[in-house]
C-alpha cells in the first residue's frame, strides 16, 4: 500500500515541472514546520544507515517527528525525494580542483572523488543514472568537466561520452568494492583443460605498476576516447 496521498487532475505525471523548478513548498495549510532541506538530509541519512529501500515518505516523516502528509506540502512523491537525495550527495564533490595544471590529471582527481561519494553513499549507484535527478549540483559538475576538458579540440560530444563513460566505468569499481570482491583468482581451480590459462600463468610475473587499477583504467579510456577523437 502505498503511503501517497490520492493525486488529483493535473496535479502530477511526466510533464510536472522538475523539482528544483516548483516553490519550496505549497501555499495552502499551515506555516512550515520543517524545510525541504532539512527532509533531504533526513533521507540521505536515512539511505545511508538502511540502504534505498528505507526511504519512504513515512519513514522520512518518523524520522523527522511528523507525519507523512505533511511531507507532500513539499514534495509531488518519493521520486522528487530521490532526486534531491541525488543532487544533494552530488554537491559534496565540491570545491573542484582547480584545472590549471595537466587535463588527464585534475580528470583522474574528480574521477577519484567521484569514487569516494559512491562509497559514501552506496545507494547513490541505483539511482544517479535517472534523468530527472540532473538538478543544479549535477549541471554544476558536468560544467566543472567541460571545463577542464576545454583545452581539448575534439567535439563536445566526445567530451560528454567520455564523462559518461568514466562515471559508468567508477561505479562498476564501486559497486566491486561494496561487494567485497578481491581479485580474480583460480586458486584451486584444475586449468589442465584450458592450455592457453596455463601458458599464461606460467609466464614471469610482470612488475608491479605504479598506479593502481583505478587510475591506469580512467588515463587509458579518457585518453583513448579524447586524444584519439582529437587526432
Amino acid at each position: 500500500m502505498s503511503d501517497a496521498p490520492p493525486v488529483s487532475a493535473g496535479d502530477g505525471g511526466p510533464d510536472r515541472p522538475p523539482i528544483w523548478s516548483r516553490p519550496e513548498r505549497g501555499s495552502r495549510g499551515p506555516a512550515p514546520a520543517h524545510s525541504r532541506d532539512a527532509i533531504v538530509v533526513a533521507a540521505v541519512a536515512l539511505a545511508d544507515a538502511e540502504g534505498l529501500a528505507a526511504v519512504s515518505m513515512r519513514a522520512v516523516a518518523s524520522a523527522l517527528g511528523t507525519g507523512a502528509g505533511s511531507l507532500y506540502r513539499y514534495l509531488s512523491s518519493r521520486d522528487d525525494l530521490l532526486d534531491l537525495m541525488t543532487d544533494r550527495v552530488i554537491g559534496e564533490l565540491r570545491p573542484y580542483p582547480q584545472a590549471e595544471g595537466d587535463w588527464l590529471d585534475t580528470m583522474v582527481l574528480l574521477g577519484r572523488r567521484q569514487l569516494a561519494l559512491f562509497g559514501a553513499h552506496p545507494w547513490l549507484l541505483d539511482v544517479f543514472h535517472r534523468a530527472s535527478g540532473v538538478g543544479p549540483e549535477s549541471l554544476a559538475w558536468f560544467d566543472n568537466c567541460i571545463r577542464v576538458l576545454e583545452p581539448l579540440p575534439c567535439a563536445v560530444t566526445a567530451k560528454f561520452e567520455a564523462i559518461a563513460m568514466m562515471t559508468g566505468v567508477l561505479s562498476l569499481f564501486a559497486r566491486r568494492e561494496a561487494a567485497g570482491a578481491g581479485p580474480l583468482s583460480f586458486a584451486g581451480v584444475d586449468l589442465a583443460a584450458y592450455p592457453h590459462l596455463v601458458a599464461a600463468f606460467g609466464q614471469p610475473s610482470a612488475p608491479a605498476p605504479r598506479a593502481d587499477l583505478v587510475e591506469r583504467t580512467l588515463r587509458s579510456l579518457l585518453t583513448g576516447l579524447l586524444l584519439g577523437e582529437a587526432g
